[in-house]
């Protein structure tokens, strides 16, 4: 199955976060290179600092909300997103475990996308997780969540997470 391109220019906001290595210097050569490879980089949150979530005995992560200008379709962003994230050395291991570099595709406009086993856009669990919406709240409050209907900032203020997450 072809999936369009987009041929106008879409919004695509991708959450970054690693908690090896230099965390800080990953997070903006990850940035370079989505600048490079997907489109025009449109807005960057502060980074924020998160204790490990899922699976707990790890370092800290650096997260950072991205929004990116872009006439890639949301696969060719994740698949882009996927090779970039190989290029700063991400080796997949363990689900939730320890990484140089993350970029997941949180939303594309809004548009809801559900391809099995492959890309769940908006993202599945993006508003149970702090560490998602508080980098997102700060460059998209007023970005509808497409299946819920909640603006970004209505959700992140109505969060029940109370995982620390520390703007740097």
């Amino acid at each position: 199955m072809m999936l369009n391109t987009a041929l106008e220019y879409r919004t695509a906001y991708l959450l970054l976060g690693g908690n090896l290595g230099d965390r800080k210097a990953n997070l903006h050569q990850a940035i370079k290179l989505i600048a490079e490879n997907i489109g025009q980089i449109d807005a960057v949150s502060a980074l924020y600092e998160t204790a490990a979530w899922g699976k707990t005995d790890q370092p800290a992560f650096l997260n950072q909300a991205v929004a990116v200008k872009t006439k890639l379709s949301a696969i060719d962003v994740l698949d882009k997103a996927l090779e970039i994230e190989k290029v700063l050395g991400r080796i997949r291991k363990d689900k939730w475990g320890e990484r140089l570099i993350d970029i997941d595709l949180i939303l594309f406009d809004e548009v809801v996308i559900d391809i099995e086993n492959r890309l769940q856009v908006p993202h599945p669990q993006m508003q149970y997780r702090k560490f998602v919406m508080a980098p997102l709240a700060e460059i998209a409050p007023d970005v509808m969540h497409p299946v819920l209907g909640k603006t970004i900032s209505d959700i992140f203020e109505n969060i029940t997470d109370d995982l620390e997450v520390k703007k740097l």
